[in-house]
């Protein structure tokens, strides 16, 4: 009788060791509630806890378990791993959308404890970055030599007999140079702000360059194209070569900006980065506008358009960013006075 009641006094002293443990447990973590960012609706059933003084990465951890268990508000079983979560703060009265958690900070950082809600959106199925630079480089690559070489049997219904130029010769050189350099950069130059982006950008963006690739070498290398004169050519390609190394260069002084594993934004110095906030696409632009006046194509030009469009889009948020960043306010460094991306216009 002794024995069975020191059994069960011990017992009951362990079960309420387990009982106290649990409650500190409760209260050392956040209960943080999860809607979807589209809907508003509850993402998470009960909400996800995460331990007091926990990081972004924390709460994605606590998201990615939720998802391995199926205890998502979806009927689709899917594995939300960190690289396809985003996560945002409510968005203020008249705003869209709300300030994303950054990977690394505190939650702390955000006014975020327990009985906050935050914001969930699904990136979907992601892809390295260098994986998609390497393949929408490598599609220009190989896909507008084919005209240059097989001339004779792309535009045989044209004329039996087919004569190249110099200047198609020198732009298959340009182009080549041009795309064996982006590659050579993707797995050697740049540093990623983001690890990995949406499968569909590959799709995307390799019917953009691919496609790209194959219209403007139809046209220069088709038989009936009339060079330019030998001065303009020289002088385009010149120029082309003259902002190939540029670009390269501003791409050596963006990549030794940050320390490695760094994603803070700073300030860029030195060679073109003294005129314009981003110097590398300014570099690319004129790249291509000394080879468009080197062979004179319309295609050619649409294509730099096109290209120098996006570039302006980005230049003109990067130069915000950094400008919002560098405000000159409570001791921070003002924004010097530059242009942003097409001197002298913008």
């Amino acid at each position: 009788g002794q024995g069975a009641g020191r059994t069960s006094r011990t017992e009951t002293k362990h079960v309420g060791r387990g009982r106290t443990r649990k409650r500190k447990r409760e209260e050392q973590a956040m209960k943080i509630t999860v809607v979807w960012a589209r809907s508003g609706k509850e993402a998470v059933p009960g909400g996800l806890e995460v331990k007091d003084g926990g990081t972004v990465d924390d709460l994605m951890v606590a998201m990615e378990t939720k998802s391995r268990e199926g205890k998502m508000a979806t009927r689709r079983k899917v594995k939300l791993h960190p690289e396809r979560q985003r996560f945002s703060l409510p968005p203020e009265q008249g705003k869209k959308r709300g300030e994303p958690l950054k990977n690394g900070k505190k939650l702390s950082d955000y006014g975020i404890k327990t009985g906050s809600v935050l914001c969930f959106k699904d990136l979907g199925p992601q892809i390295g970055y260098a994986t998609v630079f390497f393949w929408e480089y490598f599609g220009p690559l190989a896909v507008y030599p084919i005209f240059y070489f097989l001339q004779e049997y792309i535009y045989s219904q044209w004329t039996p007999e087919v004569t190249k130029h110099p200047a198609q010769t020198y732009a298959l050189v340009y182009w080549s140079i041009h795309y064996a350099k982006r590659i050579l950069e993707t797995f050697f130059v740049h540093q990623f702000s983001h690890g990995t982006m949406p499968i569909f950008n590959l799709f995307k963006n390799c019917t953009y360059y691919w496609g790209f690739a194959a219209f403007v070498s139809y046209f220069i290398n088709h038989p009936l194209y009339t060079p330019v004169s030998p001065l303009k050519m020289y002088l385009g390609f010149g120029l082309g070569a003259l902002c190939q190394v540029s670009n390269l260069y501003c791409h050596l002084i963006l990549a030794s900006l940050r320390a490695k594993g760094s994603k803070e934004y700073l300030i860029p110095r030195g060679f073109l980065f003294n005129i314009c906030t981003c110097a590398n696409y300014t570099a690319e632009i004129y790249g291509w506008l000394g080879f468009n006046i080197a062979t004179q194509s319309v295609a050619g030009y649409l294509f730099m358009f096109a290209g120098a469009y996006q570039m302006t889009l980005w230049a003109i948020a990067k130069h915000k960013r950094l400008r919002r960043l560098y405000d000159g306010k409570d001791g921070r460094e003002k924004y010097p006075k530059r242009f942003i991306v097409i001197p002298p216009f913008i």
